[in-house]
């Protein structure tokens, strides 16, 4: 059995120099920063104040939509339908619900809200209860519903039995029970999109405080632009999070094991250089941080960490044998080097495979992922050994101390011995477990199914997923589904033909189940017709011209080819909307085949989500089968050996089809969020199989015995493997404290892809690559004879 405590590294470099490169050469960019490290450094704190200020220029894209942006058909349409119809992205939401809603000192005191919110700077306009009209006397302008001074008595009784039975405002702005009241107020666009947008959402909070503070209702805001400004506080605050737990938790381990400051210096700072390098260059690129984005500081801690401790490790392996420091960490470069390069490309093509995506937001965080990983790789490469050459103090004295006392490095040394010895005792049983096991686990993955919410993408520990819960028990639900109907060319807004379309259309929407909340034109038509007996286009028409702009141009467009009929729909998984979305666009042929010439379309959010969630899901997971032989393949050219290609196979999808079988077990399903984390988790765990086939390469002399090689290469690069593991998990995991549901699934299943990926190149690796060494030699002994082989 092979001692950790004694571990000979001078034969290394021998072997490094005389082994083609597996990364052609590439490494040896790290030596060039080493010939002059002061230099270095101050090339270094120049792109650190550049990198400083494209940090300023990075903007917060909160849409709701940003998932489902592409160039597809369906996205344009839903565009279009949002700046013609511009009303559901600029709503606020006020949710009011108590049961003594409706007594007459609490209604007071909410119509005193309404009136104070109307005067709220950035506010265009607002629609409630109070909004209803009575039936119009003909030719005069129908009287409000409420009146000025409210009844009181049994009159206020009949009052209250009228206003709940309203038309208008029943089911829409009023439940059926009384319960619960809508306030629809209409945002600026300019405020929406600016930072304005927090102190207007701001005085709506303190005025419902002031107006309702004392009348025991609950008041709580939602709507797309509350959504959208908690996912920016959120994705601002995560950052900051992020940041402090990655530098944190590599500094501690770092010292913790190291037991040096420089050396804590010379692992934990260039993974934290490479996060300011990487996120200014997105700055300066005109990236925006979004909830994807926004993992890309843990992600390039995870990409540069593991390499910078790899090379740490190899360079104080060598001071303590008694190398002087300039030669121990260029040594290092030409030793793990070659790893650090391989597994950054990985790495990269993970990120690459992210291109086969429709959402334009997915596929720019596989850039942004690409340009952080070379900017990692360079980062590492480059000032691991410039910070070794300057900050390493005393070779001699540090050799002498730290070759008797090494306590925490050599526990580590031991315990990797003791799994590498039993590993490669038995490896043929141990290789046949692991194929049964991953394929097993392959099988409960291949039953997720694809799932889509739009609360997993708006925080759910603040108020507006919990008001749009209560307006989907109370009031059929809280998000928009549109039904657009484009006239032909030159068709009249009045015409008899055009009303009746509108009409059927209208019709159809109020009957498809798990539809509510239903408004057009023809609820006016229909309001004027049963309530003033006037079915005169005429009237209509004077009507449509009275109504204030900010309310028209929710129903119609501004230059009358176009009208919508809007609905709302609970907001549930996407597969239970999509038959929604698709009964209702079937329900709409018949109307197209009466009325040709009208293009009739059923778009919004929600009918976008619901049609393209599943397929997006469903083809990232296809990208990333793809992935796996791919890069098994690539790693095999880069080996040149097909006995490596074939090792890293099992251990790279174990880390995935274990993480999907935990997300079966949970009852989850495959989210973006989840798809994603498991495409970039497969990159990124190759890191440890890399690391390890890359010294066994080394350690492989011809006609050795193959298990002493697996032996001393686990030894060699497991204690560092182990660290990195740890440190990467904590810093992933720490996305658990989010308040977006879908950061938080990409954080915890990220770190256990990461602990699942140490385990699969502890237990999977060593056996698997020690059975198909043995195997290989077998076949070249029967093949070429035992003397040749």
């Amino acid at each position: 059995m092979l001692d950790p405590k004694q571990i000979n590294v001078g034969a290394e470099e021998t072997a490094a120099r005389r082994a083609l490169s597996i990364a052609f050469g590439i490494e040896r960019i790290g030596l060039l920063p080493m010939r002059a490290p002061i230099l270095s450094c101050i090339i270094l704190v120049a792109l650190c104040i550049g990198a400083f200020f494209g940090l300023q220029r990075i903007k917060i894209d909160d849409s709701l939509s940003q998932l489902f942006r592409s160039e597809t058909r369906e996205y344009k349409q839903y565009e279009a339908v949002t700046k013609r119809f511009p009303s559901t992205e600029f709503d606020v939401l006020v949710v009011v619900e108590g049961k003594t809603l409706l007594e007459r000192q609490n209604l007071e005191k909410l119509r005193d809200l309404v009136t104070d919110l109307q005067l709220v700077d950035g506010t265009r306009g607002i629609i409630s209860l109070f909004s209803a009209r009575q039936a119009p006397a003909p030719g005069q302008f129908p009287a409000a519903l409420f009146p000025q001074k409210l009844p009181e008595g049994a009159d206020y009784d009949k009052f209250i039995a009228t206003v709940k039975s309203n038309e208008i405002i029943r089911g829409k702005l009023l439940s059926d029970d009384g319960t619960l009241a809508l306030i629809v107020l209409a945002v600026e666009p300019s405020v929406v999109s600016s930072k304005g947008l927090g102190a207007t959402v701001g005085d709506i909070r303190k005025l419902m405080q002031e107006d309702l503070g004392d009348t025991g209702l609950s008041v709580q805001l939602s709507g797309v632009p509350v959504m959208q400004l908690e996912i920016r506080n959120a994705v601002e605050r995560d950052g900051l999070i992020y940041n402090a737990a990655g530098i944190l938790a590599g500094c501690l381990i770092a010292i913790a094991f190291f037991r040096k400051i420089s050396f804590m210096v010379i692992a934990a700072f260039p993974p934290l250089l490479a996060i300011l390098l990487a996120l200014g260059g997105l700055g300066w690129a005109g990236f925006s941080l979004n909830m994807f984005l926004n993992v890309m500081t843990p992600l390039i801690m995870v990409i540069s960490f593991s390499d910078s401790m790899q090379l740490t490790f190899a360079a104080r392996d060598r001071l303590i044998a008694g190398e002087d420091k300039r030669t121990a960490f260029a040594n290092a470069v030409r030793v793990v080097g070659p790893a650090c390069v391989l597994t950054h490309a990985t790495a990269g093509i993970s990120f690459l495979a992210l291109q086969f995506s429709n959402s334009d937001l997915i596929r720019a965080f596989g850039e942004a992922g690409l340009a952080a990983t070379i900017i990692a790789l360079l980062a590492v490469l480059s000032f691991v050994p410039v910070f070794g050459v300057l900050l390493v103090r005393g070779e001699q004295k540090f050799a002498a101390k730290f070759k008797s006392a090494d306590a925490g490095v050599t526990a580590l040394r031991n315990f990797c011995a003791w799994i590498a010895v039993r590993m490669v005792s038995r490896p043929g049983l141990f290789s046949l477990i692991a194929v049964v096991v991953v394929g097993g686990l392959a099988l409960i993955y291949s039953q997720l199914e694809p799932r889509y919410r739009l609360a997993d993408q708006v925080p759910d520990k603040q108020q507006a997923v919990a008001a749009s819960g209560r307006l989907d028990a109370k009031l059929t639900g809280a998000n928009p589904i549109d039904v657009l109907i484009e006239f032909p060319k030159g068709a009249s807004l009045y015409a008899p033909d055009t009303l009746q379309t509108i009409a059927d259309v209208h019709a159809l929407v109020e009957k498809q189940a798990g539809v509510g909340n239903v408004w057009s034109l023809e609820t006016l038509r229909r309001w004027l017709a049963e309530k003033a007996g006037s079915h005169d286009v005429a009237t209509l028409k004077e009507y449509v011209d009275v109504i204030p702009d900010h309310l028209k141009h929710r129903f119609l467009s501004a230059e009358q080819d176009a009208v919508v009929v809007s609905a709302r729909v609970p907001d549930k998984d996407s597969s239970q909307i999509l038959p929604v979305v698709e009964n209702l666009d079937k329900a709409m042929d018949a109307v197209r085949a009466k009325h040709p010439g009208f293009e009739i379309a059923v778009t919004g959010l929600s009918a976008i989500a619901a049609r393209n969630s599943a397929s997006m899901i469903e083809k990232l997971n296809s990208g990333l089968t793809i992935e796996f032989a791919f890069v098994a393949v690539f790693i095999g050219l880069a080996f040149r050996s097909v006995v490596v290609m074939f090792s890293s196979i099992l251990p790279g999808i174990f880390p995935v089809v274990m993480s999907g079988t935990v997300l079966w077990a949970f009852g989850e399903g495959l989210q973006f969020a989840s798809v994603v984390a498991l495409t970039v988790s497969f990159g990124l765990g190759l890191s440890a199989t890399i690391h390890f086939l890359n010294r066994l390469r080394l350690e492989s002399a011809p006609g050795s015995d193959p298990a002493v090689a697996v032996e001393r290469a686990t030894v060699l690069v497991g204690p560092a493997l182990i660290l990195t593991t740890v440190v990467l998990a904590c810093g992933l995991v720490v996305m658990v404290f989010s308040d977006l549901p879908s950061l938080r699934l990409f954080g915890w299943l990220s770190a256990f892809s990461m602990i699942a990926a140490l385990i699969a190149d502890l237990f999977i690796l060593r056996p698997t690559a020690m059975f198909l060494i043995s195997l290989g030699h077998k076949v070249r002994a029967a093949v070429l004879g035992p003397a040749k082989t």
